[in-house]
């Protein structure tokens, strides 16, 4: 509090922020862990085994699929694929065990019988590639056509 000639009274703080160390901050901090999901922690470690599914009936449910391969294991995630706009199934879908063990069971028990009435396949997922990562990016126009090209050839537009 500061007292000036009026003796009128007030309070006054500044605070500077250096945007650049904020951002450095913010950027470099790990996410706390209650926000990160245990089945991502589990498979980064090498301990669970994600497996992929195909060749579902697209009346299977994520209990169903969970049902079916939980007799093998303890399943952490059940998830059938769906499509965005239909919410539909795609046919396919992922079960993640806690143990390699169990997922190399499931593979020889499951790979190749019927599921629903469809004969599913079982096979360990594939890592998925962070590729492109979302939005397309502009690029402008395509390049003109270099018309010498055409004429040392003989044809020309």
């Amino acid at each position: 509090m500061y007292n000036t000639r009026g003796g009128t009274e007030f309070t006054c703080s500044l605070v500077v922020v250096d945007m650049a160390a904020l951002r450095r901050l913010i950027k470099g901090a790990p996410k706390p862990y209650f926000l990160v999901p245990p089945t991502f922690l589990l498979s980064h470690r090498g301990i669970a085994s994600k497996l992929f599914v195909g060749g579902l009936s697209f009346y299977t449910t994520e209990k169903g699929l969970l049902d079916a391969f939980s007799q093998y294991g303890q399943v952490m995630e059940a998830k059938i694929i769906t499509d965005r706009v239909s919410d539909k199934s795609k046919g396919f879908g992922f079960v993640t065990y806690a143990s390699e063990d169990e997922a190399e069971k499931a593979i020889a028990e499951m790979n190749g019988k019927d599921l629903n009435g469809r004969v599913i396949f079982v096979d360990y997922a594939k890592p998925k590639l962070a590729i492109g990562g979302g939005m397309p990016i502009a690029r402008g126009p395509p390049d003109p056509v270099d018309k010498l090209h055409f004429k040392d050839t003989g044809t020309e537009n």
